[in-house]
């Protein structure tokens, strides 16, 4: 197996392109599609402040990585969920990440700086997990990146992530999700730009990436993912990417190119929602109180939940 640019020893395949690639240009590959996203979408412009949202994960950590690369200014945001030894063990791998690349790291815990955890929230509010956890990273890294006095908050959702959820969406249709599922979101409103950079790339791609550079990150899923609609449409998603490589790419980008605005774009106002401040926290809200702090409010008042440790395989 040869390089398609080199002819010197491969060490991945990408079928979708119908290539082999070296060490060497593989993340020559992954920065290219990055800048291909960051330009074809105007997400950055040289000299913008970047927060990404880093997890520990491969996408995350790659993402900062790439980013900081590329030249741009990049700090990273953990946010701390209270998921027992899961997130322990994540933040001991974002804060090895950004100490020996003498990164910036800012770190919110959910339980020290805002009285509750995810496990505790989603009992309270019967919620499932993955919903008080979104709801609660969607505010708190929309508050980092504004009170920071970034120009994005960036995020790692790849192209396996995007496909998923358009899949997702369309057998639902939930044509207001349709219509916002983009790979930037315009500030206003309160809100920052949103941009997702690895939308040209796949989690088997970032997790070379990974290794190649020498990055260590977190290899367990969620404990409290089990279930996920989500996980399975990318199990079907990835069964159709056998048989059809290129399966993932044609259905997002063909989406982005003739599709997405039939639903609206991400700052259509021909029937605006009114937005007011949070009568809490401040942040823009259709009612007098925010969705995050509705949850906050039953999850603080609740008994905590602990966790029972994860069995280590022998």
């Amino acid at each position: 197996m040869k390089c398609r640019v080199c002819r010197g020893p491969a060490v991945i395949d990408i079928r979708r392109h119908n290539a082999n690639f070296c060490a060497e240009h593989f993340l020559r590959l992954c920065r290219d599609q990055v800048e291909k996203a960051v330009s074809r979408f105007a997400m950055l412009q040289r000299g913008d402040r970047v927060l990404v949202a880093v997890s520990g994960g491969k996408d995350s950590l790659a993402l900062w990585d790439l980013l900081t690369e590329m030249g741009y200014e990049v700090d990273g945001l953990y946010l701390g969920l209270g998921i027992g030894d899961y997130s322990d063990s994540s933040g001991t791998y974002v804060r090895a990440f950004a100490e020996a690349r003498g990164l910036h790291l800012i770190e919110v815990d959910l339980r020290a700086d805002e009285g509750f955890d995810v496990p505790t929230a989603a009992a309270a509010t019967r919620r499932v997990p993955c919903s008080a956890c979104g709801l609660s990273k969607r505010h708190l890294f929309d508050r980092a990146a504004l009170e920071g006095g970034y120009d994005a908050l960036a995020t790692g959702h790849n192209l396996d992530d995007e496909a998923a959820v358009l899949l997702g969406n369309v057998v639902k249709w939930q044509t207001d999700y349709l219509g916002r599922q983009r790979p930037v979101l315009p500030a206003g409103d309160g809100f920052p730009r949103k941009i997702k950079p690895l939308v040209r790339l796949t989690e088997r791609e970032m997790a070379a990436y990974c290794v190649l550079r020498g990055i260590d990150y977190q290899v367990e899923e969620c404990p409290m993912a089990a279930g996920n609609r989500h996980l399975g449409h990318k199990e079907t998603l990835n069964d159709m990417e056998v048989r059809s490589p290129g399966a993932k790419h044609d259905l997002y980008f063909g989406f982005l190119d003739r599709a997405v605005d039939r639903f609206g774009s991400a700052t259509d106002d021909e029937d605006p929602v009114a937005l007011a401040p949070c009568a809490e926290c401040g942040a823009p809200t259709t009612g007098d109180t925010c969705a995050f702090c509705r949850l906050a409010g039953q999850a603080r008042a609740a008994e905590p939940v602990t966790l029972r440790p994860r069995r280590r395989s022998r």
